[in-house]
């Protein structure tokens, strides 16, 4: 499972120049499941989400996590991330979940991360979407729960 985490002032999707979703300050993730994915990698994946301290203190230190502000998240599905470009110029999305899997598996990273309490928005799974943002700092994370060590 791979997430690109960026600090935003605000987010938003809209699908056919419609909102559908919106956030203020937070984060927008961009989520991609692949499809050796387990309940591991979701909980790893959520676990740094909500944790991760990405926010400044009041000496302007990166040391709060969204959930330490009660800061809001926006999730958006994104298939790509799975891609790998090891030769040619097309890339090959073979790592990536069957979509009715990826579907049910999405669902529960999203109720996982609504158990924070926290404001969690999100995109809808398969569409078309634009993703528009005001990011913070810039400050963006990429994180892959395969790289990540089990104990």
């Amino acid at each position: 499972m791979i997430a690109v985490i960026q600090r935003v002032k605000k987010a938003s999707v809209r699908i056919e120049n419609e909102v559908i979703s919106e956030i203020g300050k937070g984060i927008l993730v961009l989520v991609g499941i692949e499809y050796d994915d387990s309940e591991k990698d979701r909980e790893f994946i959520v676990s740094k989400i909500l944790n991760l301290r990405i926010f400044p203190d009041s000496e302007g230190k990166m040391n709060l996590s969204v959930a330490d502000i009660k800061g809001e998240i926006l999730s958006v599905s994104q298939f790509t991330l799975t891609s790998k470009i090891k030769k040619g110029r097309r890339p090959d999305f073979g790592r990536a979940m069957p979509s009715e899997k990826a579907k049910a598996f999405y669902q529960e990273f999203l109720n996982a991360l609504k158990k924070s309490n926290l404001k969690v928005e999100d995109g809808k799974f398969g569409a078309m979407m634009e993703v528009e943002l005001i990011n913070d700092g810039p400050v963006t994370f990429i994180i892959d729960s395969k790289i990540k060590k089990w104990n």
